[in-house]
């Protein structure tokens, strides 16, 4: 297995830890899991990461260090995957990092993920490849999803799929035979009821959404949250993040319309169970109208793991929606297996951006390497 090995690293948009995963990448198509690890992310960097996706005071220095501990929590989970899997550094070809996103704005050229990679490379004493983005920006793309090319390469067969990675924000890939590979943002998908969650329940997230099922969905409501934000109405390619869908997002569009709704206002529970129906109605709407023809929908992300939000799912499609972990991929380790696989991409010249997703003028190798 030696020279095949790659560790890959993801913290998303719910910034409520880190996913770590050892693959051998032999058969490239058919990698294969060797260990996966978590790790909570620390209160204080949470905190520290959230508010950076806003402006504030001393905003570089504050940055910085976010950075360092950041790769100081990954460093945490590759010696963890070593020390349980028996190998050593020298048996990894490269760690995959992306690092955390705390502005994405691509429509003015640049996006930002928090990251040290060279202290990992230094701590780890194996290579590490990250900054998976700026590339495919640099010409003329947005940079995201960065998974679809992934998925194409692991979950492509005669059926026509649509994979749905339900994270902090929802994205979907179409992988339909004959068809360009085609993927987008559709918005939301935990990111808000998260939030909400931890305001009102103190818990870091619905578990299973058994706090959303208990509420009642304001349709109202609803088509405001929708109605309300010209984003939804773009057509793809398009990405977002926590730039946009927020809290204060949330905050003004429920005043707005309590203040229209002669401020009648909902229980806590129900404005639960109207964000979870945002998060199923975009993705179902998104998947509608490009691409119809889906056959199967394969889930990944946390939000594979909220049986209310695949319910409500399942409810609006005419296909089966079923978790990528019914193939034997866990659907919580998808992302940072993914990120092993474009570190690997990297190291074969695989180009993995697809200008059919990003809306590049052509395709590129994403990442840079930063040697041991």
């Amino acid at each position: 297995m030696a020279g095949h090995l790659y560790i890959g690293l993801m913290s998303g948009t719910s910034t409520d830890g880190v996913d770590a995963v050892l693959a051998d990448f032999a058969t490239p198509s058919q990698p294969k899991l060797i260990k996966a690890v978590a790790l909570a992310m620390p209160p204080s960097l949470r905190t520290t990461l959230l508010a950076l996706n806003s402006p504030g005071d001393n905003e570089l220095h504050r940055a910085a260090e976010a950075s360092l501990a950041l790769a100081k929590l990954y460093h945490t989970a590759c010696v963890q995957l070593l020390q349980a899997t028996h190998f050593t550094a020298t048996d990894i070809r490269a760690i995959g990092a992306h690092g955390q996103t705390v502005r994405h704005r691509p429509d003015l050229g640049f996006t930002i993920q928090l990251n040290a990679p060279a202290h990992l490379a230094e701590a780890t004493d194996i290579d590490v490849i990250a900054d998976f983005r700026s590339r495919d920006i640099a010409a003329g793309g947005h940079g995201a999803p960065l998974v679809p090319a992934f998925h194409q390469a692991l979950l492509s067969n005669a059926t026509r799929r649509t994979i749905v990675n339900l994270g902090g924000i929802a994205n979907i890939t179409r992988l339909h035979p004959g068809k360009p590979v085609t993927g987008f943002d559709t918005g939301p998908a935990n990111v808000l009821m998260d939030y909400w969650c931890e305001r009102h329940m103190k818990q870091p997230f619905d578990a299973h959404g058994a706090w959303a099922a208990q509420g009642m969905v304001s349709n109202d409501l609803l088509e405001y949250l929708i109605g309300s934000e010209p984003w939804f109405a773009k057509a793809p390619p398009k990405s977002t993040g926590r730039d946009l869908f927020n809290a204060n997002w949330l905050t003004q569009r429920l005043e707005e319309w309590t203040g229209s709704n002669n401020n009648v206002s909902l229980r806590p529970v129900d404005v639960q169970a109207t964000l979870l129906a945002l998060t199923a109605k975009t993705v179902a709407t998104s998947i509608e109208c490009y691409a119809s023809a889906t056959q199967e929908v394969l889930v990944c992300g946390g939000g594979a793991l909220n049986d209310t939000l695949m319910q409500v799912l399942q409810a609006q499609l005419k296909c089966p929606v079923r978790s990528t972990s019914e193939l034997g991929i866990d659907a919580q380790h998808v992302e940072a297996l993914a990120f092993a696989w474009l570190a690997w991409a990297y190291d074969t010249g695989h180009k993995a951006a697809l200008p059919d997703v990003t809306g590049a003028r052509h395709p590129t190798i994403l990442g840079c390497r930063y040697y041991a």
